[in-house]
């Protein structure tokens, strides 16, 4: 899997941080909250427009 197809980085999008397909969800969120403990799939459940494929790519 190639992350530069997940991970996109625009300078006017959440201050030009690294995020998921160009959505507004940054990679710095997504492993925040595996960090405090959440599971991927409970991360997938609130989240429902993340994919299997874009936390595979943040692990």
């Amino acid at each position: 899997m190639q992350y530069q197809n997940i991970i996109t980085i625009e300078p006017g999008k959440r201050g030009g941080k690294p995020c998921i397909r160009g959505m507004r969800i940054t990679v710095y969120d997504v492993l925040s909250y595996l960090a405090s403990g959440m599971t991927y799939e409970e991360v997938l459940d609130d989240f429902p427009y993340l994919t299997q494929e874009d936390s595979d790519c943040v692990e």
